[in-house]
């Protein structure tokens, strides 16, 4: 990949996974420290993937001295950290990150006890606090600074200046607590973050790392990496499959939940398709290797919602430029409440700058900064394990806020498979196997899906066809197929294909008429002489269709429409076993198109669903285009801004509801970070406000938070 510079020069891109992320701030900083570094023309941080792409040339060692004010670890995106799948490594990792808070709240416990026995002004009791405040707060002192000498004021700012001020002031024993508890809220803030990478990292372990592979007639295991297009892989009852591929020998049931979210498994038989992931339950297969590892739909599938995560919701865009003016407005409102009360109206200086310095700790945005994009992370990765792929924060909110949504019929309410449905005899002579070897002989000469569907009706009863001799087979276009067996010649399709050869007779153009009127397309067999039979044909409604109409109904969406390029008839009759409110029939693409927009002209937030290869202008009219992929097919991913891998209905209502619980959490989170500053804020004005007060309500809010955004990994279907 490339990415356009100036002067018409093209520079490869990187992608990174960065280890230590504690915050939205940090990851900012970090992206503008690399965009600095010689050799790098742009760099974009992924927060919620803990990625970053740069573009340009740049070692690691240069972006882990980038992130070195976090002591972040960067690794090629192709590496998997092991210190992720090791829990003794991580508890190393973890006290390697925290032992300054260690030591600090090891010191603070002896500074209490100095300070119970030998009272505030002892030695011992100053000199284990400072010492407690140097080492707990070095990291924050060392970060804090550097950003305030920059100008580039963020809470870390605000928590050094506290600090250090309380300190100046002889408030020893609050400032130790203020470095601890503000150490634990970010560690808080950091394993709040990776419980909701985590659901994205358990992606990353569905598919082996190895497969075993038939090559020059020998049986070797062999990395997935080394795995080529057209290997023959052999997968056992109960492995996983490592990659995508066709099954050429053997047949099984797969379950196919890591792709789709339904945990019931799916037949597989020759020339079926297979997925990365999955695992085989019963029988063994050969499958033929169609996807280099880094192209399998599972690859795709977590590329897709890592890059999701990227994509700033409105929410969070207003959280990012309210913190780019909020910051700087603390430090002004802590810097006047320390000094205009001793200016003006003569009261104590000490007890207004402890009061100013309390102010800058209670305005620590760290709830804040952190309410939406835990929020967003946690819905995305929870929809992606059950099914739903949801391309970016923005498509999540807009979910939420749709009050209409329109369906494609075919493939979409509908499998897009015709079976069919009714064999009526018109001629006493004729048996039914009789009529359906004549229509499956001549009609396993044609493609088209009526045909097709014939073909199957004929090999799923075992009548006999092949051995007729069929010649002169021609279709009539837009009317039907004709074949002559036998020097009779026969014709299979609509009434009009007859007209010309004979009259149809009333009680037949009557039985056609209640075909058609409940859904089905109706053609009759016959010759010049006599008419032998009716074959009707009907596309099978998803189990899922009627029942996710019904929920979205109940879930208060305004109006359902279904459209299609049926005639009014069939179109109708569907739609009224499905409960769409509205159907539009015989429409093109661009008359879909033009209803999406009369749609958001009447109901404003207006969803197209459809099944992802055709229906692109309604799509993109829509405000958000929803494709239905029963197995996930490349053009589905990226064509929609969300996409039903299992081909289930019923995980649109899912996806509604998670989409409105996210917005409600989002609100919630920001509303309660505000309110609990401004409540905090307030005790300045009855000189109540103090360090122990503001650093609780700092930190309680932040757990608070984390912890109502984390509730949305949990949200059930």
């Amino acid at each position: 990949m490339a990415h356009p510079m100036e002067n018409n020069q093209l520079v490869e891109k990187k992608i990174y996974r960065v280890e230590g992320f504690s915050c939205a701030n940090c990851a900012g900083k970090f992206e503008q420290n690399v965009k600095r570094l010689p050799g790098v023309y742009d760099a974009k941080v992924n927060f919620g993937a803990s990625k970053i792409t740069v573009y340009g040339e740049a070692t690691i060692a240069e972006l882990e001295e980038a992130g070195a004010f976090e002591n972040l670890k960067i690794y090629p995106e192709e590496v998997v950290n092991a210190t992720a799948e090791n829990p003794e490594k991580r508890f190393k990792q973890w006290l390697n990150s925290n032992w300054s808070l260690i030591i600090s709240l090891f010191f603070s416990l002896i500074g209490f006890v100095s300070l119970y026995v030998l009272g505030e002004n002892s030695w011992l009791t100053i000199s284990v606090f400072l010492g407690a405040i140097a080492v707990g707060g070095y990291p924050l002192f060392k970060t804090g600074l550097k950003h305030l000498f920059e100008w580039h004021f963020d809470m870390k700012v605000l928590m050094t200046i506290a600090i250090i001020g309380a300190t100046i002031i002889g408030e020893w024993a609050e400032a130790a607590v203020v470095v601890i508890l503000f150490a634990i809220s970010e560690a808080l803030e950091t394993y709040s973050m990776e419980r909701a990478r985590e659901s994205i990292r358990s992606l990353m372990k569905l598919a082996p790392k190895e497969a075993s592979i038939v090559r020059d007639g020998i049986e070797r295991k062999l990395p997935v990496e080394d795995i080529e297009v057209g290997d023959v892989m052999l997968v056992k009852p109960g492995e996983k499959i490592a990659m995508d591929g066709i099954v050429i020998k053997g047949n099984s049931t797969v379950n196919e939940a890591a792709i789709t979210g339904e945990s019931i498994p799916k037949d597989k038989r020759v020339d079926d398709e297979v997925f990365a992931g999955t695992i085989n339950q019963e029988g063994y297969l050969e499958v033929k290797v169609t996807k280099l590892a880094e192209d399998t739909t599972l690859a795709k599938i977590i590329h897709l919602v890592e890059e999701a995560q990227a994509e700033r919701a409105p929410h969070q865009q207003f959280v990012d430029q309210f913190a780019k003016y909020y910051t700087p407005i603390i430090m002004i409102v802590a810097f006047l409440t320390a000094i205009i009360p001793p200016l003006f109206l003569q009261a104590d200086w000490g007890k207004w700058i402890y009061l100013g310095l309390a102010v800058l700790v209670v305005g620590c945005p760290c709830a804040l900064v952190i309410s939406t994009p835990i929020s967003i992370v946690s819905a995305i990765g929870n929809a992606a394990k059950k099914g739903v792929l949801i391309k970016g924060g923005v498509h999540l909110e807009k979910l939420g806020q749709l009050k209409a949504i329109a369906f494609d019929k075919t493939g979409t309410l509908t499998k897009g498979e015709p079976v069919v449905t009714d064999v009526i005899l018109l001629d006493d002579s004729m048996e039914e196997k009789e009529l359906l070897a004549i229509a499956g002989a001549i009609e396993s000469r044609s493609e088209h899906p009526v045909a097709q569907a014939i073909v199957d009706k004929v090999k799923k009863e075992n009548v006999s066809y092949q051995t007729l001799d069929v010649t002169n087979v021609s279709a009539v276009i837009g009317k039907g197929i004709k074949g002559t067996i036998a020097s009779t010649t026969y014709w299979i399709g609509k009434v009009n294909l007859f007209e010309p050869l004979r009259s149809v007779e009333k009680d037949v153009i009557e039985k056609l008429g209640a075909l058609e009127r409940e859904g089905k397309t109706a053609m009759l067999v016959g010759t010049e002489n006599r008419l032998l039979g009716i074959i009707a044909v009907r596309d099978e409604i998803r189990s899922s269709s009627k029942a996710a109409i019904t929920k979205l109904n109940e879930l208060g969406i305004e109006k359902t429409v279904m459209l299609t390029g049926d005639n009014e008839t069939t179109a109708e009759a569907i739609g009224a076993d499905i409960g769409v409110a509205d159907v539009r029939s015989e429409l093109m693409p661009e008359d879909k198109m033009e209803c999406i927009k009369r749609l958001q002209e009447q109901h404003g937030e207006v969803a197209m669903v459809g099944d992802g290869i055709n229906d692109a202008p309604a799509l993109a009219a829509a405000t958000v285009g929803i494709a239905v992929s029963d197995t996930g097919t490349d053009t589905a991913m990226e064509t929609a801004d969300i996409v039903l891998m299992s081909g289930d209905l019923e995980k649109l209502p899912f996806a509604v509801r998670l989409s409105r619980k996210t917005l409600n959490v989002i609100k919630a989170n920001i509303t309660f970070s505000l309110a609990i500053k401004l409540f905090a804020l307030l005790l300045v004005l009855p000189g109540w406000l103090t360090l122990w007060i503001a650093i609780l309500a700092d930190v309680g809010a932040t757990i608070i938070v984390a912890l109502n955004g984390l509730r949305l990994l949990r949200v059930k279907e």
